[in-house]
């Protein structure tokens, strides 16, 4: 019932700066989490930003400083600026809704983005 559609993802010299965006289509309901995560060569995805309904955010520790993670909820959008990227930004990154409704939980994934960092 939810469709997730990154874009924004590129190439991009270390200290420079990308934004993210992810359209979230069909049933979406304002108490929905949406977020990013990423996904490096060799290692597991991670969490990299999330935010919640009332504007309360989370961001792993590595990007924190950053990177900043918007919502915009009449456009069901969910936007993440990266700034001062370094080569260990290079990753999958994946949009993410996930939905806790009548005490069950679901996550919905995008199909993913490239963010290259590298001279």
């Amino acid at each position: 019932q939810v469709q997730l559609v990154e874009s924004g993802g590129g190439l991009v010299q270390p200290g420079g700066s990308l934004r993210l965006s992810c359209a979230a289509s069909g049933v979406i309901f304002s108490t929905d989490t949406m977020g990013w995560y990423r996904q490096a060569p060799g290692k597991q995805r991670e969490l990299v930003a999330r935010i919640i309904d009332g504007g309360s955010t989370n961001y792993a520790d590595s990007v924190k400083g950053r990177f900043t993670i918007s919502r915009e909820h009449a456009k069901n959008t969910v936007n993440l600026q990266m700034n001062s990227l370094n080569p260990e930004d290079t990753a999958v990154y994946y949009c993410n809704l996930a939905r806790t409704r009548y005490g069950v939980k679901n996550d919905y994934w995008g199909q993913g983005t490239q963010v290259t960092v590298s001279s």
